[in-house]
């Protein structure tokens, strides 16, 4: 495993990070998590990325009780708040109150002090950024949480949530956005935007939810058990890559096989690889249904590509690729 720093903080982070949704307190049974944590930690992964509302708060209760006993010091916590966490009108959003009362449940659930990066999961247009901002600031001056990052915001609301940051003293250091061969909508805009704030991305959905994986085969039913299949998965899988799902790119995507093979990589490395190779890529979000999975991901870690590679990907993906910025968040 190799380490990068986030952004332009002097906080370090692994290339990949284990993610937990949809997996935790849902797909995965408790010991398939402590299992796949276990491998994350042997394989030298130390971020670990949950939010409150996966699971129904149930990612966060699984994952601090599988890391209870890590040294704290040793791995870097993050989580998020803004979704829905209960019926209550102020069990959502980033004003100050559920901002507050969300930190705290984390912590608890999370059975730790503190969060390393606490992300506002998405831009929420109904609080006024400010107030926002203010509650993070305070969060950060209680020592309730490090860092500060955001989800899937656009280049506008980084800018502006960058210049409060300044304001406030608070250190604001990431965002986290879908990046992948196929989705690369933050290149145009957010990149440029997070590069100027000081912001390091952490990527979320390498694989395309499975598309890269090179496991739908064009022509060919969805596979059992994978997530366009699963009931519980589907709803996600089908907003964010249903589109793929279709022959013309599922071929493309078979066409990706030989040049994994001439690094010695497989379909799912390489996709966590071409991420990895963009500078301002500080770490992957890998998920897992179970510990080869994480083993197989961790081996991304280090890899080079040349501009051989990259021009010969991006010729077999072709007019698949989205790049349209207007579609982030």
């Amino acid at each position: 495993m190799e380490y990068r720093k986030l952004g332009n903080s002097g906080l370090t982070v692994s290339e990949i990070s284990l993610g937990n949704w949809i997996t935790h307190g849902s797909q995965v049974d408790d010991p398939t998590a402590q299992a796949c944590v276990q491998a994350a930690l042997e394989a030298g992964i130390t971020t670990f990325d949950t939010a409150d509302v996966y699971s129904n708060t149930k990612a966060e209760t699984v994952l601090g009780e599988v890391l209870k006993g890590v040294p704290r010091e040793s791995i870097e916590l993050c989580t998020k708040v803004c979704h829905p966490t209960g019926p209550g009108h102020n069990n959502r959003g980033l004003s100050r109150k559920h901002i507050m009362e969300a930190c705290s449940a984390s912590l608890q659930r999370l059975q730790t002090d503190y969060i390393d990066v606490y992300y506002a999961h998405r831009y929420d247009p109904h609080t006024p950024l400010e107030e926002t901002f203010l509650a993070f600031a305070d969060l950060v001056r209680q020592g309730k949480v490090h860092y500060i990052g955001v989800s899937e915001w656009t280049a506008a609301q980084i800018e502006q949530g960058s210049a409060l940051a300044k304001e406030l003293r608070v250190p604001f250091i990431a965002s986290q956005p879908q990046y992948s061969m196929l989705w690369r909508v933050i290149e145009q805009e957010v990149v440029p935007a997070s590069v100027q704030a000081g912001l390091g991305q952490i990527t979320w959905s390498p694989l395309a939810q499975g598309i890269l994986s090179g496991k739908y085969l064009p022509y060919s039913a969805v596979p059992p058990g994978s997530r366009a299949a699963a009931k519980a998965g589907k709803p996600f899988f089908n907003k964010l890559a249903g589109h793929w799902l279709h022959d013309d790119v599922l071929t493309a995507v078979q066409q990706l096989l030989p040049l994994a093979k001439e690094l010695g990589l497989t379909l799912p490395q390489l996709a966590v690889a071409w991420v990895l190779h963009h500078p301002y890529v500080s770490s992957v979000i890998i998920g897992a249904s179970g510990p080869e999975q994480v083993l197989e991901n961790v081996k991304a870690s280090g890899v080079k590509l040349d501009q051989d590679i990259l021009t010969r990907i991006d010729e077999i993906l072709g007019k698949w690729i989205e790049r349209n910025p207007v579609l982030t968040g």
